[in-house]
């Protein structure tokens, strides 16, 4: 059952998204808008996107990974639906991406574009569908389990008045070996009750973050074990008064990705096991980044964890590398993280490996 204090909330950040933002210059942080590190395919991504759609804008993160093509994508808090849009166009005509929204006024800017964004890719039908509806009950949108291939949120969770029923339900949604690739605002420590209910703090993404090593104890509590960083920024508060509300507390956005695979472990164990990248995903002919630590160049091969071995192995990653060893022999905590073996067979306890620390 909904509690008061969730449905007010929901209604103070309606609110706030609905009526208080018309765009994103009127939000008084950059938490919910860093662009750092952004490609020129993403520039280039967002620039096509109609106008309308850009400016209301919210997000704190780049949240299209690789290897989209032809899947069955879910937005979480789409918004206005940039993020669905440029989604659209990376998933390919074949593929399907829903957004889910609470609010309104957003929802009627993105069921606006539709057309514009279908007609501009030169699709024959649209790939794209906005649902209005809670991020936390996804039950009630009609979904079912094992139904999306990758769920993105792009700064929403922290939103959320209950994040552990968002990740339960992103798990039971997601297909085996799917991934939630979200970026979101973290705190260094825990935000004070009466910091959390200020309705400024909260719609600008602050009042409702997570301090980060919750979000990892949650994560791993609903079934994502190992959570992995891809980036990383600091969030500057250039605003006198939003500042002096939160003192000391530092925030960044991060980008996590995790996967939905029942074997991972909660620490790195080492079963020899090791991996070489083919070259094969698009836009990465040369090597492929799986997270912030994980640089696989083609052709080398590379010791790895039983948490990495897996990740890539059982999800749609899996076609793209040769695979060495099983889970057959453990041979203990892998042992930190560094340059990468170039052999596997001839890798001793003194070679550095490439690993989760």
């Amino acid at each position: 059952m909904q509690t008061l204090v969730e449905e007010e909330i929901r209604e103070n950040v309606k609110e706030y998204y609905g009526k208080v933002l018309n765009k994103s210059s009127d939000l008084k942080t950059n938490a919910c808008c860093t662009t750092d590190g952004m490609s020129k395919e993403s520039k280039e991504l967002i620039s096509a996107i109609h106008e309308e759609v850009r400016i209301r804008y919210y997000g704190c993160g780049l949240i299209h990974p690789p290897l989209l093509e032809g899947m069955e994508v879910l937005d979480l808090g789409s918004g206005s639906g940039r993020d669905v849009f440029i989604l659209s166009k990376l998933v390919g005509e074949k593929g399907h991406v829903t957004g889910v929204d609470m609010t309104d006024k957003q929802l009627e800017v993105a069921n606006k574009y539709i057309e514009y964004h279908t007609r501009l890719y030169g699709y024959g039908d649209a790939n794209v569908t906005f649902k209005k509806g809670y991020i936390e009950l996804l039950r009630d949108v009609g979904f079912e389990d094992n139904s999306f291939d990758i769920i993105v949120s792009n700064c929403v969770v922290n939103l959320s008045p209950n994040k552990e029923a968002v990740l339960r339900e992103v798990y039971r949604v997601l297909k085996p070996g799917g991934e939630l690739y979200f970026s979101d605002v973290y705190s260094d420590r825990r935000i004070p009750p009466e910091l959390a209910q200020n309705p400024v703090l909260y719609g600008e993404c602050l009042g409702g973050a997570l301090y980060k090593n919750d979000f990892l104890r949650l994560a791993r509590e609903t079934g994502f074990n190992d959570p992995r960083i891809i980036r990383s920024n600091s969030i500057s508060i250039n605003n006198k008064e939003v500042q002096d509300i939160v003192g000391n507390t530092q925030f960044e956005s991060i980008t996590f990705r995790l996967f939905k695979v029942p074997q991972l472990e909660d620490t790195c164990e080492d079963y020899g096991q090791a991996v070489t990248y083919k070259g094969t995903i698009p836009g990465c002919p040369d090597a492929f980044d799986l997270d912030d630590h994980h640089h696989f160049e083609k052709g080398r091969a590379i010791l790895v964890c039983g948490n990495t071995y897996l990740m890539l192995k059982e999800s749609r990653f899996s076609p793209h590398f040769l695979y060495f060893g099983d889970m057959g022999a453990h041979l203990g905590l892998f042992k930190g993280c560094g340059s990468p073996s170039p052999n596997p067979e001839t890798a001793s306890h003194t070679d550095t490996y490439l690993c989760c620390g």
